[in-house]
């Protein structure tokens, strides 16, 4: 029998496949298939999709329930002996591989004097090479080198996409784990009108972006250090003392357990942790744009962490224990994650008064102050709200930093 004759209905996609990234599996099939891919009646089949274009020309054909590939379907041009290669270069090469070290810039909101190593994450913070560009201020964003372990393929945009993500996580989580705020450059290019001193009173238009010599993005072992440390705090310490003292750059001396902890999250776990650290990060990226918005993102990064109907040491108020008699709402389950990752049970009501605020700013009845235009008449309105914004603020990241600790804390009704 000819390869390409085959039964249209035939599975192809293996169920040894599962922990494939659905990312990593798009690029490789475009890679060794073709694309851009092509859709072919789409408001009668929405969710199908063809490689590397439809019907006579179809070699596969990907079937999505919500945001997953289900099903790989053959199309009329399809070759099995290819698929047969393309199956071994998943098992034997995909889904395993050496491990290596992936590098990236990452900046810091306090200058990064020298370097650190996590013995047990294999995870180094380098200080920025000499010729790279330097803010002439100290509240800025002050490039660092961020190296990290990563597993490597030999098919190229899978490495690339392996090391951009390995590194975007990372640089959340570090702004979570860090008194300094850190972050890593936009993945899509931004344009801005922004004042050069330089031109006098001239304005130019703009890309962001930070260009500086990083050398190999993957190397096979760390980089060797630099001669001159970070300053390493005792974390009982490190987290009271909030604050730019204008040394630079300090760590817990618990960061590298911590950040060994975010690994041995389950697949699940770290999903929902990376979301919560996601909108924490953009909530200081929404600041200056709008308050409101981010102070929106903070009460969505505790959401990510709770789950509906199923709440952190939730006593019903008829039973006064755990118990099903009342499925909690929203508003108690962003408090009961407080009273279990940021205990307070006086600041009850105030937790209330934070996800009530929330509430009025998703459903467009009210904007902070701030937002209003306000700024220059301020006073107990304004004063109650940036309270609450800069306490929901550390709450949060207290709560993150918690729940990464023990993440199964979870009880309550179902």
């Amino acid at each position: 029998m000819d390869d390409k004759i085959c039964v249209m209905s035939e599975n192809l996609l293996n169920p040894s496949w599962r922990d494939l990234d659905q990312n990593e599996l798009r690029l490789l099939l475009e890679h060794r298939i073709g694309g851009p891919g092509q859709f072919d009646g789409r408001e009668q089949h929405p969710n199908i999709f063809y490689l590397p274009l439809a019907r006579e020309a179809c070699r596969v054909k990907l079937v999505f329930k919500k945001k997953v590939i289900t099903r790989i379907e053959p199309g009329p041009a399809f070759n099995r002996s290819d698929w047969g290669r393309i199956s071994d270069e998943i098992a034997n090469r995909i889904l395993v591989g050496p491990t290596k070290v992936g590098r990236e810039f990452s900046f810091s909101s306090v200058r990064v004097p020298g370097a650190w190593t996590g013995a047990q994450s294999g995870v180094q913070i380098l200080p920025p090479p000499a010729d790279a560009p330097q803010a002439p201020v100290e509240m800025a964003e002050h490039p660092f080198i961020l190296e990290f372990p990563m597993r490597t393929t030999d098919v190229g945009p899978i490495t690339t996409y392996r090391r951009i993500q390995a590194h975007q996580r990372l640089s959340r989580l570090l702004n979570v784990l860090l008194t300094a705020r850190v972050s890593a450059q936009l993945l899509r290019p931004e344009h801005f009108w922004a004042y050069d001193p330089a031109t006098g009173t001239h304005s130019r238009w703009l890309q962001r972006g930070f260009f500086a010599t990083l050398g190999k993005p993957v190397l096979d072992q760390l980089s060797p250090r630099a001669a001159e440390g970070l300053r390493v705090v005792n974390s009982e310490e490190y987290y009271p003392s909030l604050g730019n003292d204008y040394d630079g750059l300090s760590v817990p001396d618990d960061l590298d357990s911590a950040i060994c902890r975010y690994r041995a999250l389950t697949p699940k776990q770290r999903e929902k942790f990376d979301r919560a650290a996601y909108w924490m990060d953009l909530a200081s990226r929404q600041w200056t744009t709008s308050m409101s918005v981010s102070y929106a993102s903070l009460v969505s990064a505790i959401e990510a962490l709770t789950d509906r109907g199923q709440i952190h040491n939730f006593t019903c108020p008829v039973c006064r224990e755990p118990c099903s008699h009342e499925v909690p709402g929203p508003t108690e389950r962003f408090r009961a994650f407080f009273d279990a990752y940021a205990p307070g049970a006086s600041l009850r009501p105030r937790r209330s008064k934070m996800y009530t605020l929330r509430s009025e700013i998703l459903h467009g009845s009210d904007l902070m102050e701030m937002d209003q235009g306000r700024v220059l008449g301020w006073g107990p309105p304004w004063w109650h709200e940036r309270e609450l914004h800069e306490e929901l603020w550390s709450l949060s990241r207290c709560g993150l930093r918690n729940w990464l600790q023990n993440p199964s804390e979870e009880v309550g009704p179902q």
